[in-house]
């Protein structure tokens, strides 16, 4: 096998893995959406079915900060400067963007009727989470303001 096959081989591989990785994450994030009523097509599309999220869990403008942030973060690191202050204000951007969405995995505990456990379970092992938040016995309480 040349370079050339194996390359192929290995991107093949990657995007099989990535498209199957996506299905995995849409099956519980339609169901949630449906539970919490909104349509499940919206776990279709990528970055909207995060927005959504945000607006059921918690609030729709916290995502346009989560977005921004990761946003200045990217631009920030990009730089190339001589001096260190420019990557560790990069690195507390990306905190308060950590932060931000570790405060959603919490919103969306509660608004499904559960505490801090299920948000460390959400933070550590986030599609089994998922799954249960889709297919067991949680109902939706509301977004938690």
């Amino acid at each position: 096998m040349n370079f050339a096959e194996m390359l192929t081989a290995i991107i093949i591989y990657v995007v099989f893995a990535a498209v199957i990785g996506y299905i995995i994450t849409i099956i519980p994030l339609w169901q949630i959406f449906k539970k919490a009523g909104e349509p499940g097509w919206k776990a279709l599309i990528p970055l909207y079915s995060t927005y959504i999220l945000y607006k059921i869990s918690w609030k729709p403008s916290m995502f346009w900060i989560t977005l921004l942030l990761s946003i200045i973060g990217a631009i920030l690191m990009s730089l190339t400067t001589d001096t260190i202050i420019v990557p560790i204000i990069a690195w507390l951007v990306y905190i308060a963007a950590l932060v931000i969405s570790v405060m959603l995995y919490y919103k969306l505990s509660k608004s499904f009727g559960h505490g801090a456990g299920f948000t460390v379970g959400l933070i550590f092992l986030w599609l089994i989470f998922l799954y249960i938040l889709a297919f067991g016995s949680s109902e939706y309480q509301g977004a938690q303001e």
